[in-house]
């Protein structure tokens, strides 16, 4: 054998070591990965851990209070802070509700059925509101054409047949 085929049957070994060194870097990667990405961790259950149906209403109104902070008040105020009304509307504190949620969290499946059941009663409040506000603006609509509706009612009224009366001769003229 010559010098370089000596020197391509080198070559060729180390790309080979370099490509199994390469597969087993990209497989320790995806371990890695899969493994970091994976939560393990139950969290034992608290003692004062809050009922999934008192969460359900709860983050409903954690919901609603955080999107009620950009909007004004009566008095032209914005950025308020609600939060501390919903923990006191269910007395508990942030600690409680973080240890909770953190228990649920740890629990997907059950914190799936929490927020599903949240979402379906938010989007519920929002149909709601939507067909109030379409029959509040129907009703404005009806306000203002008032005067035509009512000539339209007029003139689809049918108006009431006169009675014929037989008549009567005068017999006393003749």
């Amino acid at each position: 054998m010559n010098f370089f085929n000596k020197l391509h049957i080198h070559i060729q070994r180390i790309k080979i070591h370099n490509r199994s060194i390469n597969n087993l870097g990209i497989m320790l990667i995806w371990i890695f990965l899969f493994t970091a990405c994976t939560s393990n961790t139950i969290y034992k259950k608290p003692a004062d851990l809050i009922p999934k149906k008192q969460m359900v209403n709860l983050l409903t109104d954690m919901y609603l209070a955080n999107a009620a902070t950009n909007v004004k008040t009566k008095k032209l105020e914005r950025n308020l802070d609600y939060m501390p009304l919903v923990y006191e509307k269910y007395g508990i504190d942030s600690l409680r509700f973080q240890t909770s949620n953190i228990y649920y969290m740890s629990h997907i499946d059950d914190y799936e059925a929490i927020y599903k059941k949240v979402d379906a009663r938010l989007q519920k409040m929002l149909d709601t509101t939507e067909a109030a506000q379409k029959l509040k603006d129907s009703l404005k609509l009806l306000k203002k054409d008032k005067p035509s509706i009512e000539k339209m009612n007029i003139l689809n009224k049918k108006l009431p047949l006169r009675e014929k009366k037989p008549r009567q001769l005068d017999l006393e003229q003749e």
